[in-house]
């Protein structure tokens, strides 16, 4: 026995040599990554720092002053402000539409299953230009939705016109992305035991109380990994806020692209978009973060 170990050992200790180490194996994927996206954001990172001036264009220097004017000027904080406020409404929503919504689809049976699940995702496979010009053909001027609002005391407007609100511009959003909200939960809820429900209901528990205490927690990270997307892309949303907002209510993403097309000030775009960019990493990796610790505790 010994002398078969031995003989096998040097072979193992091939093995293990002629084994790829593991960078080198996701090294295509990470050139590629580096490529398409890493090279954009340094190359954005490096004209930030430059200065620019009306009357020769963009000045090659080095210095902070982009930095410093975003992150002083009452301007600017009330862009990233209206901006964060209408992303977490955006998220609500979508979570209180997309959790049930979910839950409902995935309790129904074959084929109505299917089919509706294909109906709350076919919006996915429409340009997010298309379905927000169906959004301001619904809510501007006299608009169906905007009549109704008007008629009931929620639109902004007197006339019912929804364009140019921080409604108009939350509801599209949130029709544009509680699909991805849907499909997160979806995802949660097939790896949750239905006999778990029927015990909590053999116990005389309601189905509200179920779904409460315990269909709610055993999908909390579906409810979460749906809640960064949603996050994520609301606040770096472009399409949406710029045609129904306009230009009465900028948000990140449309006053960088004002910077860089209407001014021509690229070097204080990409400053907007570096801003964007590490507010929206922090505040993700923080709600992450803060999730993960709740998690552990309550698992112990």
């Amino acid at each position: 026995m010994t002398e078969l170990t031995s003989s096998l050992s040097p072979s193992m200790s091939r093995t293990r040599t002629i084994n790829p180490v593991p960078w080198l194996l996701s090294a295509p994927g990470a050139i590629f990554f580096l490529a398409l996206l890493g090279m954009p954001l340094i190359m954005t990172l490096i004209l930030s720092f430059n200065s620019f001036d009306y009357s020769i264009g963009i000045v090659s220097s080095f210095g902070l002053e982009n930095y410093y004017e975003v992150l002083r000027d009452s301007y600017f904080h009330e862009i990233f402000l209206r901006t964060y406020s209408i992303s977490i409404a955006v998220v609500i929503l979508c979570i209180i539409i997309g959790v049930p919504e979910a839950y409902i689809l995935s309790r129904m049976r074959n084929p109505w299953r299917s089919l509706f699940l294909v109906v709350t995702l076919a919006p996915l496979l429409i340009s997010v230009v298309v379905r927000t010009l169906g959004w301001v053909l619904l809510i501007g001027g006299n608009g169906l939705l905007g009549k109704f609002l008007e008629a009931i005391g929620i639109a902004e407007s007197s006339a019912g016109n929804l364009m140019y609100t921080h409604t108009g511009v939350i509801l599209a959003l949130v029709h544009v992305l509680v699909p991805l909200m849907v499909i997160s939960v979806w995802a949660a809820l097939q790896k949750l035991d239905p006999a778990v429900e029927h015990a909590g209901l053999s116990l005389g528990a309601s189905h509200g109380t179920v779904f409460r205490r315990v269909v709610i927690p055993q999908i909390l990270p579906g409810i979460l990994s749906g809640s960064l997307i949603v996050f994520a892309l609301s606040a770096s949303a472009f399409a949406t806020p710029a045609i129904i907002g306009g230009r009465r209510l900028k948000v990140a993403a449309t006053a960088a692209y004002d910077e860089y097309l209407n001014t021509m000030n690229w070097p204080m775009g990409a400053a907007i978009a570096i801003v964007l960019l590490v507010a929206n990493v922090v505040v993700v990796m923080s709600y992450n973060r803060m999730m993960e610790r709740r998690f552990r505790r309550t698992l112990g």
